[in-house]
């Protein structure tokens, strides 16, 4: 049996392993808090850390205890206001300490959840996990660089969770076999000496060579006691690293509507929308291109900069988006080189002329030609003109997807039903 103490001091981060055990066990408690968490946050700071509250019930763990059995009556030290056989009430409701929000718990008891926060890049993580580009294929190895995780040999330092017990224990009886093996050896030599010894006669322990051997043999004992089972030289932990995986090329265009029928409500909807799919692209993706198109009556294409935060309104044509978009991927990206993506977020209101026009222009023109398009309806009234003719273009394309958004809730769910990660 081999017990290993790490005896390493502690560094800065040393509950990184307990911290990344602790996310593992209670995963589905905060990502739910994270998702609750995204419709709460203004746009400006959607990707911050956030903290996250448990349950102290989803956190308590079972006590296993011997108990003392038998019918027992005691009187605690201090107590002069009861006597045996006298019945404590419990203390009205109201009094007592609850547990966050609501009502104190009846008996006045309670206990406060426990509160821990999560750091950027764990939040992100958590936010995207299981997302991907929907149909992506690899046209041409270029631009777009996703990063996958490889065994990379072994180094000499690392977390415990990764420390190889195997290579460990090699390195450990490499070293003992070196160190120890010429004491050995010496050892052997002076115990055959010592025998040759005593077998004569006239040998005995007082000699001065007897003696001599017997110290000598348990000096090279004690060396060779003292050469360690294992220790920190001894020790390998699997190395990873990321490699970058070339794909295809990729371009999202990102086409916004900014009529006057969008109210500041609905566009700041539409506005965490966008900032979700940007926080994914960038983060999942190393280089990826994103189009930015603004449109009322008319469509311009901006950059990241005026599609955000731009006071421009107007009337809706709703084809003219489409339209430019259509335009800058024939001059631009060439599917047969660029996998292309769209998402279109609007409240529906279009001329009544127009919504047919739209239709046309992406069964003939633009979905032929993308991967993926997704459309977002944010309202909380009735479908509008433009829903129900792009209700047919869902029926007959694959590529084409369709969510309703009524208020900042349905967001998340929303963006992870458009974009969660299909199967092989």
């Amino acid at each position: 049996m081999a017990h290993f103490i790490d005896r390493r001091l502690n560094g800065r981060k040393k509950s990184t392993v307990n911290r990344q055990r602790f996310l593992r066990r209670y995963k589905q408690q905060i990502k739910k808090a994270v998702s609750d968490a995204i419709s709460k946050r203004s746009v400006t700071d959607v990707n911050q850390g956030e903290s996250v509250s448990i349950p102290t019930k989803d956190t308590s763990e079972p006590v296993f205890h011997q108990g003392r059995g038998g019918s027992r009556e005691m009187i605690h030290p201090g107590n002069d206001q009861f006597s045996t056989g006298d019945k404590i009430k419990r203390p009205l409701g109201g009094q007592g300490g609850g547990a966050g929000e609501g009502q104190a718990s009846p008996d006045g008891e309670g206990e406060d959840e426990f509160v821990f926060s999560i750091s950027k890049d764990e939040y992100l993580d958590l936010l995207f996990e299981d997302l991907e580009l929907p149909n992506l294929k690899k046209n041409q190895l270029d631009k777009l660089v996703q990063y996958k995780t490889y065994r990379a040999g072994y180094r000499s330092e690392g977390v415990p969770t990764n420390i190889d017990i195997v290579r460990s224990l090699q390195g450990s009886l490499a070293r003992r076999v070196a160190m120890s093996s010429e004491k050995k050896r010496m050892l052997r030599e002076c115990n055959e000496k010592l025998d040759e010894l005593l077998k004569n006669p006239e040998a005995h322990e007082d000699d001065p060579e007897v003696k001599d051997l017997r110290k000598e043999i348990e000096e090279l004992e004690a060396r060779i006691a003292a050469v360690p089972f294992i220790d920190t030289f001894d020790l390998r932990f699997r190395n990873y690293e990321k490699r970058p995986v070339p794909t295809s090329k990729a371009v999202m265009f990102c086409l916004m509507d900014v009529s006057g029928s969008m109210d500041q409500a609905t566009k700041d909807m539409a506005k965490r929308f966008y900032i979700l799919l940007y926080l994914f692209l960038t983060r999942t993706y190393k280089n990826i291109d994103v189009v930015y198109i603004r449109h009322h009556t008319q469509a311009k294409e901006v950059d990241e900069q005026e599609f955000f935060y731009s006071q421009e309104t107007g009337g809706t044509i709703v084809s003219s988006a489409i339209r430019l978009m259509d335009e800058i991927v024939r001059d631009r990206y060439d599917p047969t080189e660029w996998n292309i993506y769209a998402a279109q977020a609007s409240d529906g209101d279009n001329w009544a002329d127009d919504s047919p026009n739209c239709t046309r222009l992406l069964s003939q023109g633009v979905l032929p030609l993308v991967r993926y398009y997704a459309y977002i309806e944010i309202t909380n009234r009735a479908h509008q003109s433009l829903w129900r003719e792009y209700e047919k273009l869902a029926e007959s394309f694959d590529n084409f997807a369709m969510q309703h958004i009524k208020s900042i809730e349905d967001i998340y769910p929303v963006f992870r039903e458009l974009f969660k990660k299909q199967a092989a």
